[in-house]
Formats: C-alpha cells, sequence, structure tokens
C-alpha cells in the first residue's frame, strides 16, 4: 500500500483503486449478510430479528439514549478477557494496558480482576490515581518521560519504572535523592526481534525509539548504571516485541536474547535480577483472516520457551510479566453509526463500489488510515431480505482516506438511517481519538445484564471551544 503521500496513504497515486474492488481474497460473500461472525464481537453480542444487542441492550437503545456514533462496551466480555489471562498466566504478573483504553471505570474493573497496569504518561498515572487504583500494582513506561512525571511516580510509589535511556538514568538518580526515595527499576532492551505486524507497531527491532540495544552493549551498560545508583532497585529486564502477534515464535527468539542478558547480568555485575517482563501485544480478530491464540496456550507455550532456555543457560527462572495489550479491551468494544449516505461508484472495468457513509471516521478511530487496519461491520438496526453486497464504510471527514472499514458485504438495502456497528475497536480507537474537522468524540457506554451506564460521556461544543481564548 503506498505510503509516500505527505497527506497520507490514500492521496497517494493509484492508493484508492488499489484496494480491490473485488474485495480482498480472504473476505467471502455471506450467504446471510444479517449473521454475525462470532470471532469479531464480544461475548454477549446477539442479533435478534437483525437487531443487535450487546449486554442485553439494543443497540438502537443505545442510539436512541446517547446519540450515535458511540463505543458500546461489554463489561461482562472485559471482565472475562482480564480474568482468563490472569488465570492462565496466573504465575505470572499481569500487566493492562492503559494506552489502548483507559478510564477511572476500567481502572477499577481491572483492580477488581487483580491485573496489574501499565501506564505511559503522566496523563494516564493521573486516571489511575483518581481511580484509587494500588500504586505498587503500575508500571511506568515510556521513552521520554518528563522531570514532572518522574517525581509523581516517585511520590505516588508506582510499583516500577521501566527506564529507556540514559538520561532518564540519571534523572531518576537526581530526584530520588532529592525526594529521599527509592523506586524499583526495569531496564528496557531491544532485541533485535520484529514481530510480523505493521512496521509502525513493530518494536523491538534496533532502528527505533525504544529501549536499550542488547548487541551494541548499551543494554549492559545501562543495566550496570541502575545498579550502581542507591535509589535504584534493579527489578529486572524489560523486552517487547511488537503488536498485534498471534503465536509465540517471536517470543522464542526475544527470550533467548534477554534470558542470555540476564544470565549475563549475574556473571558479570554480580546480581540475580528478580524479574523479566517479555511484553506482549497479542493479536485479536478483526476479520475472518485472524486466527488469535487462547490465552492459555499463549501462557503454556511461553512458559516452555523460558523453562527451556532458563535449563540450558543453568539458571533459575525469574518471575516473569506478559502485557497482553489490546487483547482485553479491543474485542470488548464495538462502535455504532449512522448511515447519513449511500452511493454507487463506478470504476474501471464495469466494476461498481457502493460507499457507506456515516457520521463519525477517522476522528474516532484512526487505526484504517494510520495503520492500514483492516475492519468488519454488521447492520445492527434490522434484518434485512436484500443480497450482500461489497461496500465500504467511510466517515465524514473531508480527508480520502477517511475510511473506517475498506471491503465488507453488507445488505444491498442498506440505507439513510441505518445503523452499522463495527466490531473490536477496544483498543486505540477512543484513546487515539481526536477533534479533527472539530468533530466532538463519541461517548463510551459500558453495557451489562440490559443497563446502560456512561463510562466518558460525549463531548459538547463547550468542551470543544473551552481552550479557544477568543470564543
Amino acid at each position: 500500500m503506498p505510503t509516500s503521500h505527505p497527506s497520507g496513504w490514500a492521496h497517494a497515486d493509484g492508493a484508492l483503486n488499489q484496494l480491490r474492488p473485488g474485495g480482498p481474497s480472504w473476505l467471502s460473500e455471506p450467504t446471510d449478510p444479517n449473521e454475525l461472525v462470532p470471532l469479531l464481537w464480544s461475548d454477549t453480542a446477539r442479533k435478534v430479528d437483525g437487531v443487535l444487542s450487546v449486554g442485553g441492550v439494543r443497540l438502537l437503545d443505545v442510539v436512541a439514549q446517547e446519540g450515535s456514533p458511540a463505543y458500546v462496551l461489554d463489561e461482562v466480555d472485559f471482565r472475562g478477557r482480564a480474568r482468563a489471562f490472569k488465570e492462565a498466566f496466573a504465575a505470572y504478573d499481569v500487566f493492562y494496558a492503559g494506552k489502548a483504553f483507559l478510564s477511572t471505570t476500567t481502572v477499577r474493573w481491572l483492580a477488581e480482576e487483580g491485573l496489574n497496569l501499565d501506564v505511559c504518561s503522566g496523563g494516564e498515572l493521573t486516571v489511575a490515581e483518581r481511580a484509587g487504583f494500588p500504586m505498587e500494582r503500575v508500571g511506568f513506561h515510556g521513552n521520554n518521560k518528563t522531570e514532572g512525571e518522574l517525581a509523581r511516580a516517585l511520590e505516588l510509589g508506582v510499583g516500577r519504572i521501566i527506564v529507556d535511556s540514559f538520561h532518564e538514568i540519571d534523572r531518576l538518580e537526581r530526584l530520588t535523592s532529592e525526594l529521599d526515595r527509592t523506586t524499583r527499576v526495569m531496564v528496557r532492551v531491544t532485541a533485535g526481534v520484529e514481530a510480523h505486524t505493521h512496521e509502525y507497531i513493530a518494536t523491538a527491532h534496533e532502528d527505533q525509539k525504544f529501549g536499550f540495544s542488547i548487541t551494541s552493549g548499551d543494554a549492559l551498560d545501562a543495566v550496570r548504571r541502575v545498579h550502581d545508583a542507591p535509589g535504584l532497585d534493579l527489578l529486572g529486564l524489560h523486552s517487547h516485541i511488537g503488536s498485534q502477534i498471534f503465536d509465540s515464535s517471536g517470543f522464542e527468539v526475544a527470550a533467548r536474547r534477554v534470558l542470555a542478558l540476564h544470565a549475563r547480568v549475574s556473571e558479570e555485575i554480580g546480581v540475580a535480577m528478580p524479574e523479566m517482563d517479555l511484553g506482549g501485544g497479542f493479536g485479536i480478530a478483526y476479520t475472518t483472516q485472524d486466527d488469535p491464540a487462547e490465552p492459555s496456550d499463549l501462557a503454556a507455550q511461553m512458559s516452555e520457551i523460558v523453562a527451556h532456555e532458563c535449563r540450558a543457560l543453568g539458571i533459575d527462572e525469574p518471575r516473569l510479566s506478559i502485557e497482553p495489550g489490546r487483547a482485553i479491551v479491543g474485542p470488548a468494544m464495538c462502535t455504532v453509526y449512522t448511515v447519513g449516505t449511500v452511493k454507487d461508484v463506478a470504476l474501471d472495468g464495469g466494476a461498481r463500489r457502493t460507499y457507506v457513509s456515516v457520521d463519525g471516521g477517522m476522528s474516532d478511530n484512526i487505526r484504517t488510515a494510520l495503520y492500514d487496519a483492516d475492519y468488519s461491520a454488521t447492520l445492527a438496526n434490522r434484518a434485512s431480505a436484500a443480497a450482500p453486497r461489497l461496500a465500504r464504510v467511510v466517515g465524514k471527514h473531508c480527508e480520502a482516506g477517511d475510511i473506517l472499514v475498506k471491503d465488507e458485504f453488507l445488505p444491498a438495502d442498506v440505507a439513510p438511517g441505518d445503523l452499522v456497528a463495527v466490531p473490536g475497536t477496544g483498543a486505540y480507537c477512543r484513546s487515539m481519538a481526536s477533534n479533527y474537522n472539530h468533530a466532538l468524540r463519541p461517548p463510551v457506554i459500558a453495557v451489562r445484564d440490559g443497563k446502560i451506564s456512561v463510562v466518558l460521556r460525549r463531548e459538547t461544543v463547550d468542551d470543544l471551544l473551552a481552550t479557544d481564548v477568543g470564543a
């Protein structure tokens, strides 16, 4: 897919034409376009007479009460996935990725389910604080934490700070001395492993901004610096190979290299680090081409990898941490939109494409435009007897690349006023949402047992203009 145009891939010559008028090879025409594919939806999603409900609440009723677009969060599904990782990785510490989606409500759910929380900014840390989350279960990531953020983390007593540069080690050493505090520290390392994922979300290869290189020797130097600093308690090494990962193969190489460094630290520096974080970034099903692994399978595979490598090195196994990433909240949320216009466009060779325009777009889900991500969709407000037609769901923004779902079969009679729902929008959609074109960010509505509760309210025009000093 072209990526060279400064305004995004969709502006490059021929980009839109390369989005396959006949649809991608993995997308099969359904016998009944009204049916849900269970793999793509949260556990409580159902259709009755064509009307989609989640958590026992019809999306028709969500829109009637809260408007559209709206993110709909399945509390039972969210808690169930959190619990599944907690139980499968019982010998590990499981850290939820705050950057995927964060609110005080979901933070409290995580606390109740016994998970830890990973944050990567002062703002995310503040949400955890406001929610009353146990600070000893917080890990603080980030490649450029400010002095203010580090000082606040020290004052709150976060459980671990993952250092990412020599400058950060210097700052922490000085701040712990000034504040008379100590803090537990993990050293983020790059293992030279690139997961099979999009270039922008593969984070363990050498040429990127995160971590200390193992191969260059920087990682060992960083560990030595942390060990020698009086206010820093060296906890272990941290590795993260990417995101949207479907199997454990990449972890095998990364674990071998990180554990080799772990053993080397013991031999050369004389310290046995008690813990290690293998990251995660496990994948979810956005479309039928995705095949995510079960937490129990991932746990068994990763545990065997670590046990094998530790036996080969003749070392004790450190206590392990993982970070499931989007795998908890991603499938637990869908987004519901109202259709505004439908148009058929003639293409070269006599083909036609149906554009279904909805009342949201790249301001509430930037991932298609940013990562060339694939999504699915379904008609949510009624049953249709019409034949399936290949459609593209697009937003209302003034951008050619404002595409939400590149290819999906919807009933041929989809029309203005219909509701269209997109699954798998829990991760990196609301958290990356913007006010582009001065759009108002949608609410997050939790549903459970037939009841609706507002997690994040819809923005208002007053919110939009609150920082405009001339308004």
